[in-house]
């Protein structure tokens, strides 16, 4: 079983690619080089795991491309946040990201066997400070809320009024939104106002209601 930090030749090679695109910070970096890419895909993809591109993991669903992946990590130190929701636990693969950067992450996957199959790699990960859920992502977490970031890994055709909510003061959503063109946004929480920013556009698979086992 691949182990954190021994990615050796792979590992260094997305960091370089990463750089080139503009990633910049080194917590972020670091976390990216230090995660087998190819323990969240299923063997038959374990060769494509270290290309900048998405793969799919079952369920209709994929592992972002590593660029998106440390492109919405990077945004998400911006509010300096210590505890973050993640919406769509897919692979685990950002899941791991996070766990490594930050304190303490909860994460809500709606499709039973993927939750179960990502929770079983965080722990034989040694990742201890993630607490993942089988649920509907649009609801988020409420009782383990506020959150100080929250970052939704599918894009829904609107914003989650209850991802909303459960943001702390000055706290950032950062997701992609939209349908046929879809756009990252960071949205900014103060008081009861939000204000939202374009960072790009991005492709994502829909975040869809309700629970699947």
């Amino acid at each position: 079983m691949s182990q954190l930090g021994n990615t050796g030749i792979a590992g260094q090679r997305i960091v370089a690619q990463l750089q080139e695109l503009g990633i910049q910070d080194k917590r972020v970096l670091q976390a990216m080089q230090d995660t087998p890419r190819d323990y969240f895909v299923d063997e038959a993809f374990a060769l494509q795991a270290w290309g900048n591109s998405a793969l799919p993991i079952g369920a209709g669903q994929t592992i972002s491309q590593p660029y998106i992946v440390a492109k919405m990590t990077e945004l998400l130190l911006q509010s300096k946040p210590e505890k973050v929701l993640e919406i769509g636990t897919g692979s685990g693969y950002q899941t791991a990201i996070l766990a490594q950067i930050f304190n303490k992450v909860y994460s809500v996957e709606r499709i039973q066997s993927l939750q179960w199959t990502a929770k079983r790699r965080l722990k034989n990960l040694d990742l201890h400070n993630v607490m993942t859920k089988y649920g509907d992502g649009w609801q988020g977490w409420e009782s383990k809320g506020p959150y100080d970031a929250i970052i939704v890994t599918a894009a829904p055709a609107e914003i989650p009024q209850a991802l909303l909510m459960q943001l702390s003061d000055g706290g950032q959503l950062i997701l992609p939104l939209g349908v046929e063109s879809q756009v990252l946004q960071v949205i900014t929480r103060n008081g009861d106002k939000y204000l939202s920013q374009n960072i790009e556009n991005v492709r994502f698979v829909p975040l869809v209601n309700g629970e699947l086992a």
